[in-house]
């Protein structure tokens, strides 16, 4: 059996993203708008940290599933694409992160 991938939900969102399913989370969520998938989003990743602090790593698990789905339904809704996320992960891995962080922009 294959493993299961962010490629792979990235699709499942896709499909389900328009599929007028009334028992889609995520079809809702795309009928809902950005302003309620980035609202979903930040109060997942508010979760996932008070479990990372709390030490419950099954909490923290849990999470972290919610956060990145939720990640993956605002992408999909702003039409950027994982693929468009990991390649400037890929840039940022040839220099140090410090020396990364400091040619962004100010402001």
């Amino acid at each position: 059996m294959a493993e299961f991938s962010l490629s792979d939900l990235e699709e499942t969102i896709r499909e389900r993203a328009h599929s007028g399913d009334r028992e889609s989370w995520t079809a809702k969520l795309f009928a809902r708008g950005i302003d309620k998938a980035a609202q979903k989003l930040g109060e997942e990743a508010v979760e996932t940290v008070i479990a990372a602090v709390k030490g419950d790593k099954q909490a923290l698990v849990s999470e972290s599933a919610d956060l990145i789905y939720h990640w993956l339904v605002v992408l999909g809704l702003s039409g950027v694409s994982l693929s468009d996320v990991l390649k400037e992960l890929e840039g940022r891995t040839r220099r140090s992160g410090i020396a990364e962080k400091a040619s962004r922009p100010k402001g």
